[in-house]
């Protein structure tokens, strides 16, 4: 587990390792850790609430140690139904957030309670049809709030404009040590709006690894947050 909680709430451009070369991912982990990343995405797909099937807990036990060893933490997205049914083998294999879908579990509150029980911190999303509004009971027991900025499923897809309304919504509902992380079609030329409309942990991947030069490109965005009134460590 990371060191601390403080990463929740500090102003972070995540990696997102979905978009991530799998032939080289851990290396891909180092580089982008040594262009100063703390935070990584994982996102975990079933192949029932979404369509894709992406990866399981043991590509989070694969680079946990190589990012806690370095401050960092390892923050999951669970695009799967009923997900309580696999916390414990992701707070085994090393995760530090848990985050759940409200469409896809049948007791919010019950899921959010099982993931704490178990030293992860518990996180609430939904889908960017949803109303923000279906998580406002369950954000009181979630520690990270994540707003989709594309239908789950895929990477690469392109960032939904309504997003910049919603994100005002998520902070509200955030209360002190709270995190507000933004997920899906953050680049160049979104991420300084998402920042300014309330979120501080701001989601990247092909716009990272997708590039020549992910390191580089992982700086660039960081740059741009700063650019717009952003302290990022």
């Amino acid at each position: 587990m990371a060191r601390d909680e403080s990463w929740l709430t500090e102003v972070q451009v995540c990696p997102s390792i979905l978009a991530a070369d799998f032939g080289a991912f851990r290396a891909q982990v180092v580089e982008l850790m040594d262009a100063g990343a703390r935070t990584f995405h994982v996102d975990v797909m079933d192949g029932h609430f979404v369509p894709v099937i992406t990866f399981g807990h043991e590509v989070v036990e694969a680079i946990a140690d190589e990012v806690h060893s370095r401050g960092g933490a390892l923050a999951v997205h669970m695009m799967v139904q009923e997900p309580e049914r696999l916390a414990a083998d992701y707070a085994k294999a090393g995760a530090d957030s848990f985050t759940i879908h409200v469409e896809a579990t049948r007791d919010i509150h019950r899921a959010l309670q099982i993931v704490g029980e178990l030293g992860m911190v518990p996180g609430v999303t939904l889908n960017p049809a949803t109303p923000v509004a279906a998580i406002a009971e369950a954000a009181r027991y979630a520690r990270n709030l994540l707003c989709m900025s594309v239908s789950p499923g895929w990477g690469g897809q392109a960032f939904i404009g309504a997003t910049l309304e919603r994100l005002p919504q998520f902070r509200a509902l955030a209360g002190a040590g709270v995190g507000v992380e933004v997920d899906g079609g953050i680049g160049p030329d979104t991420i300084a709006g998402v920042y300014a409309a309330g979120a501080n942990r701001l989601t990247a991947g092909s716009a990272i690894y997708r590039q020549p030069d992910p390191g580089q490109a992982y700086v660039d965005l960081v740059e741009r947050v700063r650019a717009a009134g952003a302290t990022i460590a």
